[in-house]
């Protein structure tokens, strides 16, 4: 298959997936390799970058979702961009297909260096229902939609006569107790108590929040004795933590849940919102290529960021971030590998820039990666949060102000950092923004409803349809 010819025929970098390893790689890389007559191609199906961290806060309405998004086009200007997948990598060939994200034909790009940064997706199990019932918060899309549900869900249970169904409608259910699944619950907590406090139809005990985690402890990056407190601070807030104990079943939205020591029935009860963050994989793509895989699905690497098989390192071949298995030198990490945090994939992408330019044009040394990890930060809503940071523990409020200021600061570009750093204010000086977006999914329904004909006499008076429609969609939530 020939070269698609509106694309640039230069020596290129090629750089898979858009995320912290490839934003930076690209926009480190961009002048300098087009002054030697080159080209950074990064292909990826979105044109923006997620910063992560901040999905449990747009989740929570304290930050505007398109600020927690870099744009690819707005901060690189100097790279070739492709909106698509990559399907396949030959490296032997030095080549790639592409598939265009908005359809066409696949095609193939040639490249002179590869950067495999495809990140990570959410790991999930084979549980019955969790397919159709549950929601990751991978995506800005899973966070604006977790925020509309939770909202909608509360407007339609105060619409509704105490019993079973408003049960449902009001209880919220996060599965994984790592630092995500903690913000996540504790930040969509704290809207719903917000937006509950201007709904005169419900009171704060109709509200119910429940955490569950397969371990018997939560967020491993913290010491035991802060998770002690991270587990007595949640349950003071009315969040229900239950340790041990597992999803085994989400069929229809009634939740199954079983003791792990003994796989003993624990509870069982229904909800609309069931929100999954028990981990992540590195990207399947992956295996679409020729490079080694190791046994938990990531690209073989050494520390030097180099692609590296049997034989050694592989000639024109770079990795980092989520996706890739890198020697954690200081002795710290998971198994020897560096744990897959944005602190990680923030500094070896800046190295691996570093790297690739000093490897194709002898502008300095190719460098190892060694970093200690600094800690760790985690908000729990307004003015609440732990940290772990050289060994130094928070709580409270300076935990919070320590998250805050650190992602803050992580955020790539000055632009996005005014951004959030501008709605932290807003929401400071006016409180949280605890309005749903409806029908974002559906655009044209009320155009459509307007444009239909009116039902005549006899239809309008013909019995109703028997049932209602359930709240087991985010994309479609049922209208108060």
């Amino acid at each position: 298959m020939a070269l698609n010819q509106q694309f640039s025929d230069r020596p290129r970098i090629l750089v898979v997936g858009g995320g912290y390893v490839g934003l930076y790689v690209a926009h480190k890389l961009q002048k300098k390799i087009k002054s030697h007559g080159g080209i950074v191609t990064l292909v990826d199906p979105l044109p923006y970058m997620t910063y992560q961290p901040f999905l449990p806060e747009v989740a929570g309405g304290n930050i505007e979702p398109r600020h927690a998004v870099v744009s690819h086009r707005t901060h690189l200007k100097q790279t070739e961009l492709i909106t698509g997948k990559v399907t396949g990598i030959d490296h032997s060939r030095r080549t790639a297909m592409v598939t265009p994200a908005g359809g066409g034909e696949p095609f193939e790009l040639t490249y002179r260096d590869v950067v495999m940064a495809a990140g990570s997706i959410t790991r999930t199990f084979p549980i019955d229902g969790l397919l159709d019932q549950g929601i990751g918060l991978k995506t800005i899309e899973e966070a604006v939609a977790l925020r509309n549900k939770v909202l909608e869900r509360i407007e339609t249970g105060s619409l509704m006569p105490a019993g079973p169904e408003r049960d449902r409608a009001l209880t919220f259910v996060v599965v994984g107790g790592g630092f995500a699944g903690i913000e996540t619950i504790t930040e969509i907590e704290d809207m719903a108590r917000a937006a509950v406090k201007k709904n005169d139809r419900l009171g704060q005990p109709d509200l119910r929040f429940v955490m569950v985690e397969a371990m018997g402890r939560i967020m491993p990056e913290v010491t035991e004795s802060q998770a002690v407190w991270v587990v007595a601070h949640l349950r003071s807030r009315g969040i229900q933590v239950k340790l041990d104990t597992s999803l085994a079943s989400a069929v229809d939205g009634r939740l199954k849940l079983i003791n792990m020591p003994d796989k003993t029935p624990a509870d069982e009860f229904e909800t609309d919102t069931l929100i999954w963050t028990a981990g992540v994989q590195a990207n399947p793509m992956v295996r679409s290529s020729d490079f080694p895989i190791d046994d938990r699905g990531r690209i073989r690497a050494n520390a030097e960021l180099r692609i590296t098989g049997d034989d050694g390192p592989i000639e024109g071949a770079w990795t980092a971030g989520d996706v890739a298995a890198v020697p954690d030198l200081t002795g710290g990490g998971v198994g020897g590998f560096c744990v897959p945090n944005a602190q990680h994939a923030v500094r070896q992408a800046k190295l691996l820039a570093k790297n690739i330019y000093a490897q194709n044009n002898g502008v300095g040394r190719v460098k190892e990666y060694k970093h200690k990890n600094l800690g760790a930060v985690a908000g729990f809503g307004q003015y609440k949060g732990v940290a772990n940071i050289m060994g130094f523990g928070m709580r409270g409020l300076p935990a919070w102000l320590a998250h805050r200021g650190y992602h803050g600061m992580a955020m790539p570009m000055f632009e996005r950092k005014f951004r959030v750093v501008f709605n932290w204010i807003l929401s400071f000086a006016f409180g949280r923004d605890t309005t749903a977006l409806m029908d974002l999914e559906t655009p044209r329904r009320q155009f459509r409803e307007a444009a239909t004909p009116p039902p005549t006499k006899a239809q309008a008076q013909a019995p109703a349809s028997a049932g209602a429609l359930k709240a087991d969609s985010y994309s479609e939530p049922a209208k108060s």
